[in-house]
């Protein structure tokens, strides 16, 4: 038999979804259907989670 080909595997990237500021840990938006674990997608114009599609606009800045 032939053997198969490994694959590589990429580590998760949760790590980058936290930030420590100070002595206080701070993390990205939280989807509030989906509960905590669940992040947002931080688009240009938009929050959207992948899980559940619920989409937060941001704020328009005006010029």
């Amino acid at each position: 038999m032939v053997k198969k080909k490994k694959k590589n595997k990429v580590p998760s990237k949760v790590w980058a979804k936290y930030k420590i500021e100070g002595s206080s840990l701070k993390r990205e938006r939280c989807c509030p259907k989906c509960g905590q674990g669940y992040f947002l997608a931080n688009m240009k114009d938009r929050y959207y989670c992948g899980k559940c599609r619920y989409l937060e606009m941001k704020p328009v800045e005006k010029k």
